[in-house]
């Protein structure tokens, strides 16, 4: 049906999966990495915390060259609105701030990632990064569609977080504690495909291109993930046609 290496299509609520490729398998996710980061500051509360942009911050996206928000140094943010700065342009220095902050430490944060999958069940889920960037090595950071789903249906469990990923842009204007900023999706899907309310994106060379994502017709959800579609097609949009291809056929069935 679609032309991925990994991925699971289910009813939300239920649980009743509807289609699947290799459901256990654990694969790197890339950066929907950002939803267990995102899902562990929301459990640890206090999002009203101010957190500085660190120079430090800035230089990691620059060095590795990974998605950002393009946070401005010596900025002062809420964690609420470093939220939006992760999860909508997948701001690996939102990331990077965050774990910081509610490690306390990168290390710690980490840690605290991996004992939230080992909660919930997530028994080929493994994190060793904060963001999905492919750190130590490019495999080092896996999960399969399976816990992927779980994984999903636990964090679009949170209003907050449900609100965020619903979004095509969110503007932050300015203050005299932060510049202005207007952050926009990376998730094609938000705005493009009736019905779609989420998730996240990724994409790393070992990952390929990766989706998670959710929609509602008609009184029937859907949430569902693609995870390494094809690496010859056109970027993200490959794992894009791949969910909506998905979504449709399952809509069809519901």
């Amino acid at each position: 049906m679609v032309n991925v290496r990994g991925g699971e299509l289910a009813a939300a609520g239920t649980g009743r999966v509807l289609w699947s490729r290799y459901p256990h398998v654990a694969r790197p996710m890339a950066s929907i990495t950002k939803v267990m980061t995102a899902l562990v500051v929301l459990r640890a509360g206090g999002l009203g915390r101010e957190i500085r942009v660190s120079a430090a911050a800035v230089r990691y996206v620059d060095s590795t060259g990974a998605s950002n928000a393009g946070l401005i140094a010596g900025d002062v943010l809420t964690a609420r609105q470093l939220l939006e700065a992760l999860l909508l342009p997948s701001g690996c220095d939102a990331a990077y701030l965050l774990a910081t902050a509610y490690g306390p430490g990168r290390p710690a944060f980490i840690a605290k990632m991996n004992a939230t999958a080992r909660a919930m069940g997530l028994t080929s889920t493994h994190f060793s990064s904060f963001d999905g960037m492919p750190f130590p090595t490019e495999y080092s950071t896996y999960s399969s569609p399976a816990d992927l789903i779980r994984l999903g249906e636990r964090a679009m469990a949170n209003s907050l977080f449900r609100g965020i990923v619903a979004q095509r842009t969110f503007y932050l204007p300015g203050t005299a504690r932060h510049h202005a900023y207007l952050w926009r999706t990376t998730n094609g899907l938000i705005g493009s495909y009736r019905g779609a309310i989420g998730i996240k994106t990724g994409n790393t060379i070992a990952a390929g291109y990766c989706l998670l994502f959710e929609a509602r017709r008609k009184g029937h959800t859907l949430i569902g993930v693609v995870l390494h579609a094809n690496p010859g097609s056109a970027g993200l949009a490959s794992a894009e046609t791949a969910a909506e291809t998905l979504l449709n056929w399952g809509f069809r069935q519901v």
